[in-house]
């Protein structure tokens, strides 16, 4: 690891939920408060989207912003990154992490990005480390490694919960319950009760359950990075 950590931060591209004619994209909490975290940690931090430019924010994700996202929007450098993302299939240079940011917009692209999972086998197979919080997830559900085996497989994993999922109303909206398929990749799936922080570390995966674990996720990335 360099003496200054990089990260790599990959948002959605993806604006529409499924069918029902409602807006999405990513989670601007999952965004501002490990993008905090790492800048504490004097972190270099990119921003990177399938499609580039500026990605769709979840309306929902704007109501009620905590102080993170507050510092986050009115951070200049921040908000440039943000505007002008790097392509996926652009990224050229090595990261000590790559963090999937969620929303349920990740549902969609994230989860099938082949870019995405060649970067994501790359970083793993290097020794480098992989993390995603809430439905940042669902872009390790496609990911094999050089061996043959899907990365979560064996590996200690959280994910939006199927729970949550069905508090929201939208089982029957996402085109696959994440949690579910996570079991079904023989991930040792773990969660915390419902909408609280939970993280769980793996070695060199680091995952969340939900908006709130954001923080904590990228806390344990940094401790990865540095082990």
């Amino acid at each position: 690891m360099s003496t200054t950590p990089s990260i790599l931060m990959v948002l959605t591209s993806h604006a529409e939920l499924g069918s029902s004619g409602k807006k999405t994209g990513f989670w601007l909490e999952e965004l501002a408060a490990p993008y905090a975290e790492f800048k504490k940690a004097g972190a270099r931090v990119d921003i990177a989207s399938p499609k580039g430019g500026r990605p769709p924010v979840d309306p929902g994700s704007e109501k009620d912003p905590s102080e993170a996202v507050r510092a986050f929007l009115a951070d200049l450098e921040a908000m440039r990154k943000l505007d002008d993302t790097l392509r996926l299939d652009a990224v050229k240079d090595r990261y000590d992490a790559v963090f999937l940011v969620g929303g349920h917009g990740t549902m969609w692209d994230i989860a099938t990005d082949a870019h995405l999972a060649k970067l994501l086998a790359e970083t793993f197979d290097d020794g480098r480390v992989v993390a995603a919080v809430c439905h940042g997830p669902a872009g390790l559900t496609h990911v094999r490694l050089k061996n043959g085996e899907p990365l979560v497989k064996g590996r200690r994993v959280a994910g939006f919960s199927d729970e949550e999922e069905g508090a929201m109303k939208l089982t029957e909206v996402v085109p696959f319950l994440l949690e579910t398929r996570l079991r079904e990749l023989g991930g040792r799936y773990e969660r915390g009760p419902i909408w609280k922080s939970f993280a769980v570390r793996d070695g060199r995966l680091v995952t969340g359950q939900n908006p709130a674990s954001s923080a904590d996720v990228a806390r344990q990335t940094l401790e990865a990075i540095a082990r």
